[in-house]
């Protein structure tokens, strides 16, 4: 920060600067052009008036405010930004670690939240550890709240994929981390794929949270005894990930408003289960992964009979 705050200060010091050398050669232009320079520095010739007309100074005047405006704002956002610059990295730096670090530990709480869950069912109502296993419980959810509260306060910053992902993998590690919820809530998830496997140009983890974020919601929004599928269709160009519940739908908020961050529902929206009221931040962020890869997301049906968010990435080369 003093080394950030010691270059601002340079900066708008040499700003300064060059706009006071600016005005400083328009005036003596100006001089010069009315009186010869040799003149000047001749002892013998005593000339001490300048021919000036009230137009002139109107002109002179009006050329040098503007120019120095311009200088100076030219200059200071230039001084400015080279000064913030490891600011904004530092930062930009520390929000995508918080919220990476956020994103990834929210699926392992959850599940060791499920697990304890099942082993406090589990104990007979007189077992002498069943007080300290809801113990347990009480303190993973407080951990997923503090998870939760760090996710919904960042923005994830951009970034660039470093190699291509396989679509069928990435639905199967997705599935595979989600089964335990989807357990817990009575629901079965479902693959289908196209013929051949495709390849998207996005980060392996970003694509891992984008589906693991959708699949949450449609378990969250299905009924019990129920199926929630994961289908790819590709393109020439693109893969569409298609998340599909059979819950109530949308309802409380318009569809194309549950992107937005920190939308809510005025009504509950699981169609039987046991999802929360209204949607979280989690499909927020699965729009601006998308977008930060130069994909899509959207709710292609909503009814009665259920909902479908897909998500559209750039097809990459294996």
């Amino acid at each position: 920060m003093r080394r950030t705050a010691f270059r601002v200060g340079l900066w708008i010091t040499i700003a300064v600067s060059i706009l006071v050398i600016a005005v400083l050669v328009a005036a003596f232009t100006f001089v010069f052009n009315q009186v010869p320079f040799v003149d000047l520095l001749d002892r013998q010739h005593h000339e001490e008036m300048v021919d000036i007309g009230g137009l002139d100074i109107l002109v002179g005047g009006v050329v040098i405010g503007i120019l120095a405006i311009v200088l100076a704002g030219t200059l200071g956002l230039l001084a400015t930004q080279r000064a913030i610059a490891p600011l904004v990295d530092a930062l930009s730096r520390q929000r995508r670690f918080v919220a990476d670090a956020s994103h990834e530990l929210r699926t392992p709480l959850a599940i060791l939240d499920a697990r304890l869950q099942a082993l406090q069912r589990s104990l007979a109502a007189d077992d002498p550890h069943r007080e300290v296993v809801a113990e347990l419980r009480a303190d993973s959810r407080s951990l997923i709240a503090v998870v939760d509260d760090l996710l919904s306060s960042m923005d994830v910053a951009p970034g660039s994929p470093d190699t291509a992902v396989s679509v069928r993998e990435a639905v199967e590690a997705a599935r595979s981390s989600m089964q335990m919820l989807a357990a817990e809530h009575a629901v079965h998830l479902a693959a289908m794929y196209d013929a051949d496997d495709a390849w998207v140009a996005v980060p392996e983890t970003s694509l891992h949270r984008a589906l693991v974020a959708l699949i949450d919601n449609a378990i969250k929004h299905s009924p019990a005894n129920d199926v929630v599928t994961i289908s790819t269709t590709t393109t020439r160009t693109h893969v569409k990930f298609a998340v599909v519940d059979h819950g109530a739908g949308i309802r409380g908020i318009a569809p194309d408003r549950v992107f937005d961050r920190f939308a809510r529902s005025s009504e509950a929206l699981d169609g039987g289960g046991s999802g929360r009221t209204g949607f979280g931040i989690g499909l927020s962020l699965v729009q601006d992964t998308a977008g930060r890869f130069g994909g899509t997301v959207e709710v292609t049906e909503t009814s009665a009979q259920g909902t479908t968010l897909t998500i559209s990435l750039p097809r990459a080369k294996a």
